[in-house]
């Protein structure tokens, strides 16, 4: 039985490479390729679970929607997703910010087909956290110097941000208080339509499909805590 995965790269050039590597393991299906973090959530909302990659190979830096902010949202609607990242960066924040919001691995893009198998083997098998051998020195010389993280709450606020809007923002905080329609409108002096357009496209952009979905992932990435 394949092993289902998915990609996550802007760069047409890199997704052909990928998949060109791919095509040597056998044993690995390709569900998924999307052009940035957006289209593959999009994507995913409309797999049924089983279809569901059990890795994903996650790039970066993204236009829209960058992997740290993909791997965050879809670690909270999809836990039983891995997130590999593959990146051409070995930058010290971006190491432990992925790792921080829930990536399994960290490998560079050079890395050939078969380190593509073992780093899958050892998260799927082992449980592991595979790494390329740069990216784990890097993590071993961050750790010995004791270099402080960044606050995540901090981070998770300035995403929001960039995915709604001022009005969207504030009818999701109402949203996840309980709030229907006609009350978050008579509370902003706004139509229920208005309300309910603007609900539709939260849902859209979080790429949820039910109140329920929308006030988890609110909760888990603590965007109003």
């Amino acid at each position: 039985m394949s092993t289902l995965i998915a990609f996550a790269e802007d760069n047409a050039v890199n997704r052909q490479t990928f998949i060109n590597k791919v095509s040597q393991l056998p044993d690995l299906s390709i569900v998924i390729t999307a052009e940035n973090g957006h289209l593959l959530l999009h994507e995913l909302k409309g797999l049924p679970t089983h279809k569901h990659p059990q890795v994903v190979f996650m790039d970066l830096e993204m236009p829209e929607m960058d992997g740290i902010q993909t791997i965050r949202i879809a670690k909270a609607l999809y836990p039983h997703i891995h997130f590999i990242v593959l990146t051409v960066f070995d930058d010290d924040e971006k190491i432990f910010e992925a790792i921080r919001v829930g990536a399994s691995g960290y490998l560079l893009k050079h890395e050939k087909a078969e380190a593509l198998r073992n780093a899958i083997d050892n998260v799927l098998i082992d449980g592991g956290v595979p790494m390329s051998p740069a990216i784990a020195r890097k993590a071993m010389e961050m750790l010995s110097r004791s270099q402080p993280v960044s606050n995540t709450n901090t981070g998770s606020q300035n995403e929001v941000d960039t995915i709604l809007s001022a009005r969207e923002k504030e009818i999701l905080q109402y949203t996840i208080k309980g709030l229907d329609a006609k009350r978050i409108a008579d509370i902003l002096n706004l139509s229920v339509n208005t309300v309910r357009k603007h609900t539709a496209n939260i849902y859209s952009r979080l790429h949820v499909n039910s109140k329920a979905q929308v006030m988890h992932l609110a909760h888990e990435l603590k965007w109003f805590e």
